[in-house]
């Protein structure tokens, strides 16, 4: 498909795999994108695919450019879903030069122990290739260290990497102004917060680095190709990367036979008695952690609850948090409560999980002793009324 002027869409859609790097679920699947700048002096392939959809993406190349040769190969990310067909392109274009920066070179070697000639490039360094003048811009962890992005002055394009990519397979079209984007913007939120959402201080530094460039068309590795929304892309990751969120709260819980669950019912009817409208109840054991992760992202208020297991947090609490830890979230406010029978933990262990967070705590913890009695739904309600005043205090 072209995109502008010489430059083409050559990427694939993936609707078989069911988690991404085996992690996270893809309910609409995922795209794989690359590009292709047919200049009348030069040919120029920017990021490949995954190699499972090699012969595919080859055709796709040869219905554009025939038997014309490949000249450069441009490797923005190291990541195999983007550089999986490296050595097979190599094959097929034996006298390509690889594109890449210093890191990205040690990664060439490391995976695929392709040799041959390459351009090394460095920051704000440029390449002509005719028409086209390509510069090239280093944005290390965002979100690996050897990734960088291309500026295709010519066209202002901004062929981007993982940066402002989302989930989602392609359904025709590719570029937003041409399909239904709807899907998209709660996938671009999952994706950020699963994938990229530690690296918060590198995507400000890429987005300042890059905000001086006449960008009229985003060309991500995943999801749509931006022109109509580019602005409302951008903020998303300024918001998302400086973890602002919106007023809400994000209700999390373990439960076994119900009893933890009637205090999480009971604290969210408090907040909405409160005049809090956005919440959002997750039984822990049957929603997957990516899309908790993403309201949590989304909004700034979490309580989070479970029963005693074993002397111990229920299971996937515990690896709830420890995904929410690893992410460095700042800017949030968080309050828990938890559950036992005979041998009290859930709450002592939830208050150390809450040390190794960048939270504002607020409340009075709660805990329960085998089920719900007045004074429980009382400080319950407590903790419900102690978040809605938080949150309020920010209007």
């Amino acid at each position: 498909m072209k995109l502008k002027g010489n430059v083409h869409y050559v990427g694939v859609n993936d609707r078989n795999k069911h988690l991404f790097e085996n992690l996270w679920p893809l309910p609409y699947g995922v795209s794989y994108n690359s590009y292709l700048i047919a200049d009348e002096e030069k040919v120029v392939l920017v990021d490949t695919v995954d190699v499972c959809y090699f012969e595919l993406y080859l055709k796709k190349i040869r219905n554009v450019i025939g038997d014309r040769k490949i000249d450069y190969l441009i490797i923005n990310h190291m990541e195999p879903d983007h550089s999986g067909s490296l050595a097979l392109i190599k094959q097929h274009y034996p006298d390509i030069i690889l594109v890449g920066n210093k890191k990205t070179f040690d990664m060439v070697e490391g995976y695929y122990g392709v040799t041959g000639e390459r351009l090394v490039v460095a920051d704000g360094d440029s390449l002509n290739v005719g028409h086209h003048k390509l510069n090239f811009y280093l944005i290390p962890m965002v979100h690996w260290p050897e990734t960088m992005v291309t500026f295709d002055s010519t066209e202002g394009i901004l062929f981007a990497g993982d940066a402002f990519g989302c989930f989602g397979a392609l359904n025709g079209g590719c570029i937003d102004k041409d399909i239904n984007t709807d899907i998209y913007w709660n996938e671009m939120r999952r994706y950020y917060s699963n994938i990229v959402g530690k690296f918060g201080n590198p995507v400000q530094k890429a987005l300042q680095k890059c905000s001086g460039l006449d960008i009229k068309m985003i060309c991500s590795t995943h999801g749509p190709v931006w022109e109509e929304n580019i602005a409302k892309v951008v903020d998303m990751y300024d918001k998302m990367s400086r973890y602002e969120a919106e007023e809400g709260v994000v209700i999390a819980y373990g439960t076994m036979y119900g009893n933890t669950e009637e205090m999480a019912e009971t604290i969210a009817e408090e907040l909405s008695a409160q005049g809090i409208r956005n919440i959002v109840m997750y039984n822990v054991s049957h929603t997957h952690h990516s899309f908790i992760l993403s309201d949590i992202f989304k909004y700034k208020g979490l309580i989070v609850g479970c029963t005693t297991y074993n002397m111990n947090l229920y299971p996937e609490m515990e690896a709830l948090l420890s995904k929410v830890a690893a992410r460095e979230m700042k800017n949030r406010y968080m309050g828990y409560f938890g559950s036992f029978t005979w041998a009290s933990a859930a709450v002592k262990k939830l208050c150390e999980c809450s040390q190794k967070l960048n939270f504002e705590l607020v409340g009075e913890p709660v805990e329960m002793k085998q089920s719900m009695k007045a004074d429980s739904c009382q400080k319950a309600k407590e903790l419900a009324r102690a978040m809605a005043e938080r949150l309020k205090a920010d209007r």
